[in-house]
């Protein structure tokens, strides 16, 4: 089951009362941790769980098993100096649940167990490479795509290199070919295909390259890339800031392989939020992932939108940027049947 998610509270304090509680001045970003809200607010009675109410890191979500506790909470915090709260004053209003199905993709990441190696996430076909670059390839890469025209999108800008991937159809126009790869990709190109976890006979050609360009807070929503238009493996490098990527997988779904194309085909997905799988995993700066067979055909990729993440109890800021590199190989013989 998914993270739930709250609405803002727009009430006084001691209206609408409820068993859940939004807190100011409170949170990972001031140095408190969820454990020590916690072992403060089960004085008034049991807490369910504790929640981002939103990615600054200083506000948070107390969700009580009974609307009792939580009003025991409120009268005894309120604008109050809290001394195992590092002596902060509380600003504490109630909050209402709202159920939405897409609500954990909206919540920072604090209730999902972030792995720093790919071995932890358990994921088949998913494969994360760190220290891919150096620190200095990295700037020459970033300096290299500042040189080149960017396209704005409505939260992000895109550099789009061999054949543009069209996001109103999702799709590539296989007959608009934008040439080679830059060379500037030469040595990156080159390195992918020792990647470890291929089989030493794969032939790996790719020839589609999306860089994205993400500012402090923006994400991207969970997807899997078209099946129709990209083939099996996908390489995506990040560069500049970290950030977390999750991945999710309705366990009411499904996978076949298609003999067809030696690849796999997802041939359904009932969207049940009660049967949800959710995994999480850290991208620092200059690794590279590998979305590869069951990775690549039947688990969700997504950012978070926040400005933070939470790794293992610490506040990971997201840098003024963060700029991916996406390899793809188009899927020639699926896509030119598209009409």
């Amino acid at each position: 089951m998914g993270v739930p998610r709250f609405t803002r509270p727009k009430t006084p304090a001691t209206d609408s009362p409820s068993p859940y509680l939004y807190v100011a001045n409170c949170g990972p970003a001031v140095g408190l941790s969820y454990d020590t809200i916690a072992s403060v607010f089960n004085t008034f009675g049991q807490v369910k769980g504790i929640y981002a109410a939103d990615e600054s890191g200083t506000r948070v979500i107390v969700s009580y098993s009974e609307a009792n506790s939580a009003q025991q909470a409120l009268t005894a915090l309120n604008g109050k100096s809290c001394a195992d709260l590092g002596g902060r004053s509380l600003h504490i209003r109630y909050s209402v649940i709202q159920p939405n199905c897409e609500a954990e993709s909206q919540q920072v990441n604090e209730h999902i167990p972030v792995s720093l190696l790919d071995s932890e996430v358990n994921i088949p076909g998913l494969y994360l490479v760190h220290d891919f670059l150096s620190p200095q390839e990295e700037k020459e890469l970033l300096a290299a795509v500042d040189e080149r025209p960017w396209i704005g999108l409505s939260k992000r800008r895109v550099q789009h290199y061999g054949y543009e991937f069209c996001y109103g159809t999702r799709n590539v126009d296989t007959k608009l070919h934008l040439g080679e790869l830059p060379s500037f990709v030469s040595s990156v190109l080159e390195r992918i295909s020792l990647f470890p976890g291929l089989n030493s006979s794969t032939s790996i050609l790719l020839d589609q390259l999306t860089v994205n360009e993400y500012p402090p807070g923006v994400g991207l929503s969970p997807h899997i890339d078209t099946h129709s238009a990209f083939e099996g493996l996908i390489f995506s490098l990040s560069l500049a800031g970290p950030c977390i990527m999750e991945f999710r997988r309705y366990l009411d779904g499904s996978w076949v392989p298609d003999a067809a194309s030696s690849a796999y085909t997802k041939v359904e997905n009932v969207v049940n939020c009660s049967n949800l799988v959710r995994r999480s995993l850290y991208l620092p700066p200059r690794s590279i992932l590998l979305l590869s067979g069951e990775a690549r055909y039947a688990w969700q990729h997504y950012i978070p939108h926040h400005k933070i993440d939470m790794v293992n109890q610490s506040v990971i800021r997201r840098g003024a940027r963060r700029v991916s590199f996406t390899f793809r190989k188009l899927y020639f013989k699926r896509s030119c049947s598209q009409p």
